[in-house]
Order: C-alpha cells, then sequence, then structure tokens
C-alpha cells in the first residue's frame, strides 16, 4: 500500500536503520488533534507518537502530513505507534502566529507547492508574494493557480498581471464550472508525485482537490458578496490519492503566513530586483541617492513596480528582524542595510494630495 504513496528505493536505503530496530515504515496523510491517520502496508491506522517522540522532537519535529514516519503498527485495533520522522526532503513552513520564533511546519516531502489564489476582487500581488518566498523557500516546485476565473471581469488582464509578478513561475488558470486548466494542473504532477495547495481560506483549494479526483472529496464553500473573500471550509490538513497516481495535499486557509528563514525563497521571488541590484555602480549600495544605482533607476523609468519594490524591502526587512544567526556581527550589518533601504524606500514616495 505505501508503494502507491511514493515510497520508493531512497526511501528504503534511508529506513534501513529503522528497519534494524523493527520498524515498519508509514506515511501521515491525516493530521488531527491529538493523533494522526498513517498508510501502512497493514492499511490506514490511526496512529500516535511515542512519549519519547513526543518529548525528545526538536522544534518542528513532529509529525506533519506527507511525513515518512518509522512505527509500530497494531492492526489488530486499528493503531500504531509513531518512533521517529524520516528526515524530509521538502518542508513547507511558517513563523507560528503567535510567537516570535516558534516554527510551525505545514506540510512536508511535496514535489510541487499550488500557490492558490481566487482570480476575483480579492487577487492580491503582494500576499502572492508571500506565499511565493515560502514555496520557494520549501524546496518544491512553486506553481501559481489562480482559481474562479469565471468570477473576474476581465480574467485575460488578471492572467498576463500575475504572470508579469510570478518572475519564472508556471501561472494557471483554472474554472471548477467549466473544467478549465483542471487537466493542465493534473498533468504537472506525475504518478507518486506530491503537491501541496496553499492559500488563504476560501480561494478553492478543497474545490480543486474534487476537481482533480474526479469526485466529491472535501466540502466547498461559496463566496461572500460583500468582501469577494471564499468561506473557509477545510479544518484539517489531508493527503488524498488521486486517479493518476499523484497525491495532492489539501490545508487549511492560513489567515497570517510569517516568513521564517526564506532568505532564498526571497530572492527567488525577486529575482528580477536581484538582478537589478546586481548592476548598481557600489556592491553595497542602498538603493537611495547613491549614483549608478540600477534599483533606483527602473523604479524611476517605471520598469519596476515601486509596490514591488517596497514589497521586497517589507518582506525583507520581516526575515532580518526574526533572523536568528549567532554571528552578531553579521545580524547588526544586515539589520542596518534594511534600516537604510526602508529609509530609502520612504523618502523616494510620493507625496500623497492630502499630505
Amino acid at each position: 500500500m505505501i508503494d502507491q504513496y511514493g515510497w520508493s528505493e531512497s526511501l528504503q536505503r534511508d529506513f534501513a536503520p529503522y528497519a534494524a530496530q523493527g520498524y515498519a515504515p508509514a506515511r501521515v496523510t491525516a493530521q488531527h488533534r491529538g493523533h494522526y491517520v498513517i498508510a501502512t502496508d497493514d492499511g490506514p491506522l490511526q496512529g500516535r507518537m511515542s512519549g519519547r517522540l513526543a518529548q525528545d522532537a526538536a522544534q518542528g519535529g513532529y509529525p506533519v502530513v506527507g511525513d515518512w514516519v518509522a512505527q509500530t503498527p497494531r492492526p489488530e485495533d486499528g493503531s500504531a505507534t509513531i518512533h521517529a520522522v524520516l528526515p524530509r526532503r521538502t518542508v513547507f513552513s511558517r513563523k507560528a502566529a503567535d510567537t516570535l520564533h516558534t516554527l510551525q511546519v505545514i506540510a512536508a516531502n511535496m514535489d510541487v507547492a499550488f500557490v492558490v489564489a481566487s482570480m476575483n476582487a480579492d487577487l492580491n500581488d503582494r500576499r502572492l508574494e508571500r506565499y511565493l518566498a515560502a514555496a520557494w523557500q520549501s524546496g518544491a516546485t512553486p506553481v501559481v493557480v489562480l482559481t474562479k476565473a469565471d468570477l473576474s471581469p476581465d480574467p485575460a488582464a488578471a492572467l498576463a498581471a500575475v504572470q508579469a509578478m510570478a518572475v519564472g513561475v508556471d501561472v494557471v488558470a483554472v474554472s471548477a464550472l467549466n473544467g478549465e486548466g483542471v487537466a493542465d494542473l493534473a498533468a504537472r504532477l506525475a504518478p507518486g508525485q506530491t503537491g501541496v495547495l496553499l492559500g488563504s481560506s476560501g480561494v478553492g483549494k478543497s474545490t480543486l482537490v474534487n476537481a482533480l479526483a474526479g469526485a466529491d472529496l472535501m466540502a466547498t464553500g461559496g463566496i461572500r458578496e460583500d468582501d469577494a473573500r471564499g468561506r473557509h471550509t477545510t479544518s484539517h490538513r489531508e493527503l488524498f490519492l488521486l486517479p493518476g497516481g499523484a497525491l495532492i495535499l489539501d490545508t487549511p486557509g492560513l489567515r497570517e503566513l510569517g516568513l521564517m528563514d526564506a532568505d532564498e525563497g526571497l530572492s527567488s521571488t525577486f529575482e528580477d530586483i536581484e538582478a537589478l541590484a546586481l548592476e548598481c555602480r557600489f556592491s553595497d549600495c542602498g538603493h537611495n541617492k547613491e549614483p549608478g544605482c540600477a534599483v533606483r533607476a527602473a523604479i524611476d523609468s517605471g520598469t519596476l513596480d515601486p509596490e514591488r519594490w517596497r514589497s521586497f524591502v517589507k518582506l525583507g526587512r520581516e526575515l532580518s528582524h526574526l533572523d536568528r544567526k549567532e554571528d552578531r556581527v553579521a545580524r547588526e550589518a544586515e539589520r542596518k542595510r534594511w534600516i537604510a533601504i526602508s529609509k530609502a524606500q520612504k523618502s523616494h514616495r510620493k507625496p500623497r494630495a492630502w499630505d
């Protein structure tokens, strides 16, 4: 059974030390409060962490959906004990909403991260940039999925705008109403590969699961007329096996996505700005009034959207604030650099009519 969930020869090699201890492999397919559903060669079982794992797991080390684990099955009563989590190939995480430095792992071992946004009045480039930074950082391949094209007054223009913003990322428009784009989306996952659906509440992730599966696996909600936002329907994370042999992981909508340790993801998301910065005359350019600043020239000429620049500054400042590097000198230099960039951005902001 685990072969259907992406078990491979490389995983078999990684699992050898656990097999020597008498444990069996399994993949976490659902996560509920206090227990997990795991796919095993004995069928689906209800798994609970061993006391040692619960006590000794480092931050972010508890099992999450998509994880491969070492477990002791008890098929006679449909349960299992989870003893260890195998090393993760990819991981999507965020800063926990209620703390400053706590890492919350959302999903693991996915091959493609589908960043889902609704193509209606709630479409927001700045939110997409934040999700893309986290998706790039995860190690999976990001793909932007624009749902509910039937609710957009000009879907072609909306698609083109997102394509221009999402540098180096494929963008797919999907309509659950007429099935447009569903086959294209399904083709991006090979048998045994795992995709994860990421996005805010109500953007249509559960509807996508149903469309890809060709069955109503998940409850879905409609759109609120007052703010064009969808209704939250998914309350837990779950991994589904699709008819073609691929897997899709649905997640609850995130009200807040705090970035954490996402420097590489930020660089990938804003690859255009990073490339411009390399053209500046001075390597330590603060992108303020320095001569030969390619970033400032691009903003002044209109080739770089000032809002995109401000988003880059904001996310970079956020990461700098959360930086946990032990080298205090490097951390202070990085902090000062982002403060300088932030001041430069504010000083060049055009005055508003009421200023």
